[in-house]
């Protein structure tokens, strides 16, 4: 089974939602891109995911035209709030799905406020994903 997740800056919650599916199952081939992909993945996506067992430091924000000419079992896009816009990916897709979700980086306040907003995020994304992936036909 072949999974892309997809949003813009590829640097936080797409790379949330691919260590989560990751850790589910190593049947799953996962990758995840972004259309305006950041120079470096979010040191507090790594740290929350780190607070969880999960290590996501090893990965780095990706341009989705590396992946236009795959085939895929299924596309999620999961950029979030009204001010955003998801990509629409143009190659071969099975099944494309959105699950949106807020962006924790566009959070403003105390250090302490920030990171919470991080792990609420992060546990938003297990909690889709657990849903997502209990439905697949592995």
């Amino acid at each position: 089974m072949k999974i892309l997740i997809l949003c813009t800056g590829n640097s936080c919650r797409s790379l949330m939602a691919y260590g989560f599916l990751k850790s589910f199952s190593d049947k799953l081939q996962v990758f995840s891109a972004g259309t305006e992909p950041a120079k470096q993945i979010n040191p507090k996506a790594v740290q929350v995911m780190q607070e969880i067992g999960i290590d996501i430091s090893h990965q780095k924000p990706t341009n989705v035209s590396e992946y236009l000419n795959d085939t895929w079992d299924y596309v999620i896009t999961v950029c979030g709030g009204a001010n955003e816009s998801c990509p629409a990916f143009l190659g071969k897709v099975n099944n494309r799905i959105h699950i949106g979700f807020e962006d924790p980086s566009e959070a403003i306040g105390t250090e302490e406020f920030i990171i919470s907003e991080f792990r609420r995020i992060r546990d938003e994304i297990k909690q889709e994903f657990v849903k997502f992936y209990s439905n697949l036909k592995i």
